[in-house]
């Protein structure tokens, strides 16, 4: 039997250890989209602080492990599902056969319609080539505007402070962590932040993007800053930034499923053993939309312990 895993993030992982623990004899395909070995999103933080190194935020260590488990990898992206023929067609042309699928994707960042986000210097934190493109700009002094101050956001801003920048925090929400926060809790998160240097605009929204150009009516732009950005917020507020990073929350990565007839819903919609309303294809992770047997209803709980667990389930 040969079992297809689309994502090499935690529960791609997983799910392949745990099938190959339960059936030495079967195939094993993980496919990741990324030219990197699998590795934990949410060791990114550290990796910006220079608490570790690149290796360390890898989820196996020894190079030969996924080789002497006999799991096949295979960097590429899925772009469609044939449920029928069972098949999975890849960016790079390659078609792959199953028997049995896991769908791991993972999440994506959103993408605000904001002018001026496409320029050189505007990075989102989710990869590792992001936190390559983040440090080489984060550097102490730098001028740092950060969209968005959610869970992730925040652990991103408190790495950031830590590598000595300037830091300014941009939230819609009336609050840092709107989504997880009263305003009590979201107010001592602000006071906390404000003391520590980072300059926090809740209630307020990134509307455009622009390059500086020169020494304009705001602050002056600092020698050598021929890449500088200029940040117009919602209230006419302007301010001047080496980097922007935007940190405005993440979606299930699930478009490659468009018309497959797998059901999606926010992610993959499944049962409580993980499986979808097609036989044999599962899901599991931040693309998964499981059954919660508190509230009994189904959501997507896009935390790194969850989506080993579901993983677990699936495999």
């Amino acid at each position: 039997m040969h079992h297809l895993i689309l994502g090499a993030g935690p529960a791609g992982v997983i799910a392949a250890e745990t099938i190959r623990k339960h059936a030495r004899g079967d195939s094993i395909t993980l496919v990741g989209d990324e030219r990197e070995p699998p590795y934990s999103r949410m060791a990114i933080p550290y990796l910006l602080v220079g608490d570790i190194g690149e290796p360390g935020t890898y989820l196996r260590k020894q190079p030969e492990h996924f080789s002497r488990l006999r799991i096949d990898r295979v960097d590429a992206q899925a772009r469609h599902v044939d449920i029928a023929a069972r098949t999975v067609t890849l960016d790079d042309g390659q078609t792959l056969t199953f028997d049995r699928l896991l769908i791991a994707t993972g999440s994506h960042p959103v993408r605000p319609p904001i002018p001026g986000l496409d320029l050189p210097g505007v990075e989102t934190c989710w990869t590792l080539a992001d936190a390559r493109a983040i440090a080489e700009r984060a550097r102490p002094g730098a001028r740092v505007l950060q969209m968005g101050a959610g869970f992730i956001g925040c652990i991103i801003m408190e790495a950031l402070q830590k590598r000595g920048v300037q830091l300014s925090v941009v939230e819609m929400g009336d609050r840092m962590v709107p989504r997880m926060m009263g305003p009590v809790a979201g107010g001592m998160i602000r006071d906390w932040c404000e003391r520590q240097g980072v300059q926090v605009f809740t209630g307020h929204k990134v509307e455009r993007i622009d390059r500086a150009q020169g020494e304009g009516s705001g602050d002056a732009l600092r020698e050598g800053s021929g890449d500088a950005l200029r940040v117009h917020l919602s209230g006419g507020r302007v301010l001047d930034a080496d980097l922007v990073i935007s940190a405005t929350g993440v979606r299930p990565a699930i478009g490659f499923l468009a018309g497959s007839g797998v059901t999606c819903l926010q992610g993959v919609l499944t049962d409580e053993r993980m499986q979808t309303n097609v036989p044999g294809i599962y899901a599991a992770g931040d693309c998964a939309e499981a059954f919660d047997p508190f509230t009994r209803k189904t959501v997507v709980s896009a935390i790194q312990p969850n989506a080993a667990e579901q993983a677990r389930v699936a495999a």
